[in-house]
């Protein structure tokens, strides 16, 4: 059934399902899961872009934030008091997920569509602030209005379409992601990409000019090149935890961590990406100064 169907959520509204509803950059669509009751797919502008289980915040069903998760470490342990910068956030799957884990951890989600933001709340009974405070705008520009060193991790999950918009994905952006980081923190960036990875292999070479330690998180069958598929950037000041490789790999899509020598081969000869490059490519400028960023309700 289409259309007049309804799901009720742990918020006790009704969820307009299989029905586009339009939201600033578009519309997003809401798809039950038939093998998952509860659980649902969330479309935006057609492309998948969050999946929320109303019955389980804790549930991640997207492989990609299985191994976030797993990346963070203590930093999503249940009695963890840390701050998270979550660049991008449609439905707020991941921070939805590590507060009901870590009700103590505070979480900042930064989304560029206000409707949408506003929808999510209202949907899927998002933690109030200051757990979960959703602050409206674009990424980049709201990451140059926070203070340094405010983080202990930030996440970058933003799209548009079914890419990475190109100005989150440069030197000058890791550069101020590594600033917004505290002394140990941890960057990890999501990202799609095609045999030969050319994007992957870029943003890697980029972080590694920025932080000290550079790791990739990738399903063996796409570092083969076998097919197209996500791929996560690990990067921060201090060493990753020896532990996360044997981790990753016993998650149910194992996962190989590339790191050391391996990371130089897979870098190869590809060169860091630079603002320089964003002419043409991409409609994102600078902002002459610090723009407030607008906080949605609360």
């Amino acid at each position: 059934m289409r259309g007049d169907q309804r799901r009720r959520s742990t918020s006790s509204v009704a969820l307009p399902l299989s029905t586009p509803v339009v939201i600033d950059t578009g519309t997003v669509e809401l798809e039950p899961d038939p093998d998952h009751p509860g659980g649902l797919m969330v479309y935006v502008n057609g492309v998948e872009s969050s999946y929320i289980d109303l019955d389980d915040p804790q549930h991640l069903e997207f492989e990609y934030m299985q191994q976030m998760h797993l990346a963070l470490g203590r930093l999503a342990a249940s009695d963890s008091r840390a701050r998270i910068l979550h660049l991008g956030g449609a439905a707020c799957a991941f921070a939805r997920a590590l507060a009901d884990a870590a009700p103590d951890s505070r979480h900042v989600v930064v989304e560029l569509d206000g409707r949408l933001a506003e929808l999510a709340r209202e949907w899927f009974a998002l933690p109030r602030a200051p757990r979960v405070r959703v602050r409206v705008g674009e990424a980049r520009t709201t990451l140059t209005t926070l203070r340094p060193a405010s983080f202990d991790a930030v996440v970058r999950d933003a799209f548009a379409g079914a890419r990475v918009p190109v100005h989150l994905t440069t030197r000058q952006f890791l550069t101020s992601a590594a600033a917004a980081l505290r002394p140990g923190g941890l960057y990890l960036g999501n990202l799609v990409d095609t045999p030969p990875l050319p994007l992957a292999r870029r943003e890697v070479t980029t972080a590694r000019q920025v932080f000290p330690h550079v790791a990739l998180a990738v399903e063996p069958p796409i570092l083969k090149g076998r097919r197209f598929g996500n791929l996560v950037v690990l990067a921060g000041d201090a060493p990753l935890d020896l532990g996360l490789a044997r981790d990753l790999l016993a998650l149910p899509a194992p996962v190989r961590l590339v790191t050391g020598r391996e990371l130089d081969d897979f870098a190869g000869t590809y060169t860091p990406l630079d603002d320089a490059e964003l002419t043409g490519l991409d409609h994102w400028a600078p902002p002459a100064a610090p723009v407030p960023a607008d906080v949605s309700s609360d």
